[in-house]
């Protein structure tokens, strides 16, 4: 008597928890041995040739949908960049993909909007934290699972902030930030909660790279240039673009510092 086999009985799931491994990436198209073992994630891709400013014999690895990935060297250090793009389902797609081709310290450089009295545009956030205000990490961990950064990668990215906002106008703020999923979704009363809880700052990627990076037993931290402050209405739309980019050249030279400093 012959038995058959349904498609469905013979048929292997994929795990996408070992697929890739040590491959080319489908999604940022990079393969092992093009990159640091520190990357750099701005969330837009057009900051990563802003990065390469700081870098010497740099070249372009890959440019795959929102993915901009270059590599350079700063003090003898090799450095890569990559863009996540905005929200915690790319950025933990590029951290899980960057981590399967040998990174494995990350450090977010980006935009963050203040929550407290007196953060000013150009002012620099380094994240303690983040409150999991997303979907992405749900798929990874628990509702209690923290999301927080690596403490010794937090501790040299604020004192380095320090060090290179001395003598200016800018401030370096520390605390617990928060990573919401729909930017034009965040209402006044969400604002003023947030507000009331502490929070420093809101963004879109930080809980996801620290979720991702904790669960695969790298490294991660945060440090961020101030966009506008949502508590006393200072807006995206307000003309502080100068500002911003100011403080996203400290944020990357911060980062770069601390990179070397570390060793990472």
């Amino acid at each position: 008597m012959t038995t058959t086999t349904s498609t469905a009985e013979s048929a292997t799931a994929v795990d996408k928890a070992s697929a890739g491994i040590g491959e080319r990436q489908y999604h940022i198209g990079v393969a092992p041995g093009e990159v640091s073992t520190v990357a750099l994630l701005p969330g837009d891709p057009f900051r990563v040739p802003m990065i390469a400013e700081f870098l010497t014999d740099v070249r372009t690895v890959a440019h795959q949908r929102e993915h901009l990935t270059m590599t350079g060297d700063y003090k003898g250090r090799r450095i890569t960049a990559t863009s996540t793009g905005m929200g915690c389902p790319s950025a933990a797609i590029a951290v899980e993909e960057l981590v399967r081709v040998g990174v494995t310290s990350f450090i977010r450089v980006g935009s963050s909007a203040g929550l407290q009295a007196g953060i000013a545009p150009g002012d620099l956030l380094v994240s303690e934290g983040s409150l999991r205000n997303d979907g992405t990490t749900a798929a990874y961990a628990m509702t209690g699972y923290p999301a927080v950064p690596d403490l010794a990668i937090t501790a040299e990215l604020a004192r380095t902030a320090r060090e290179l906002t001395e003598g200016t106008q800018a401030k370096v703020h520390t605390g617990i930030s928060v990573s919401d999923d729909a930017f034009y979704a965040e209402t006044p009363e969400w604002i003023s909660t947030l507000h009331e809880l502490g929070v420093t700052n809101v963004e879109m990627e930080a809980s996801a790279i620290f979720v991702v990076a904790r669960l695969r037993g790298v490294r991660a931290g945060m440090i961020c240039s101030t966009s506008s402050n949502l508590y006393d209405g200072t807006s995206l739309y307000s003309g502080v673009k100068e500002a911003l980019k100011e403080g996203w050249m400290r944020s990357i030279e911060a980062a770069l510092e601390t990179a070397v400093r570390l060793e990472l």
